[in-house]
């Protein structure tokens, strides 16, 4: 597809896409056969691929992998790459169901508490009412159920699977259990169903736009001021790659 095209920042492979074209792009993966899933990159996420194979060969069979940080469009330019486009996970989830909604697709939701769970169901219904809701289960399930959960979405085979909290594995829990799934596109964003269901605030447009949505994870977390460390790796490895590749 014109509209996309993949790149590789330190081996790990972004895809270029204009918002403008997200939704063509989105509908053309969809005319395909088999599993999709929509990943969203962090450079965290891009450290966690250099030293996990399973999370790469996760990334390399997505369908669309998004940056979300400014760290990896600023690598991909200093790299000589040509320039992603940055994407804010949640805004970009509402793009999607508004995308699905006007051609009245399908949901399921996966993940979360009960609670978050259905009150994002009850907001999802009133907010698009063309939108079809064909199943739901809540995360932190025992493993033993994780096999019904499997067939029901396989019977259902909705355009979009929604995963939030709770998921064995988290991102990579459709890619490894691709080959018993139909059609779906699959997008794990840890937050959104408590973003849904009101219980979370979601990062403001002025603070993401900035770059600073590390910030208010940091004070949340304090502890994660000490990703200053695998920051200053990845920025060391941009470095290296610049020189040597």
């Amino acid at each position: 597809m014109n509209e996309c095209t993949r790149i590789e920042v330190l081996g790990v492979p972004v895809d270029v896409v204009r918002p403008e074209n997200l939704e063509d792009v989105i509908f053309s993966l969809y005319e395909k056969a088999g599993t999709k899933q929509i990943v969203f990159l962090s450079v965290w996420g891009l450290l966690k691929a250099k030293r996990n194979d399973v999370y790469m060969q996760c990334l390399k069979n997505a369908a669309l992998v998004l940056p979300v940080s400014k760290s990896i469009v600023k690598g991909a330019l200093f790299l000589k790459k040509q320039a992603p486009v940055r994407y804010n996970p949640f805004s970009t989830i509402i793009s999607i169901l508004t995308f699905l909604e006007s051609r009245y697709k399908s949901i399921y939701l996966l993940g979360g508490k009960k609670s978050s769970l259905m009150d994002s169901e009850r907001n999802i219904r009133a907010t698009y009412p063309g939108l079809q809701i064909v199943g739901r289960y809540v995360g932190y399930y025992p493993k033993s159920v994780e096999k019904d959960i499997i067939s029901a979405v396989y019977k259902s085979n909705p355009a979009l699977v929604l995963i939030g909290d709770g998921i064995r594995h988290g991102e990579t829990w459709a890619f490894e259990n691709r080959n018993q799934f139909g059609t779906s596109f699959f997008v794990y964003y840890k937050d959104v169903l408590d973003i849904l269901s009101v219980r979370k605030k979601r990062i403001s447009k002025e603070t993401f736009e900035k770059g600073r949505e590390i910030w208010s994870e940091v004070i949340r977390n304090p502890l994660k001021i000490f990703l200053i460390f695998p920051y200053m790796w990845y920025k060391t490895l941009l470095l290296i790659w610049r020189l040597f590749k």
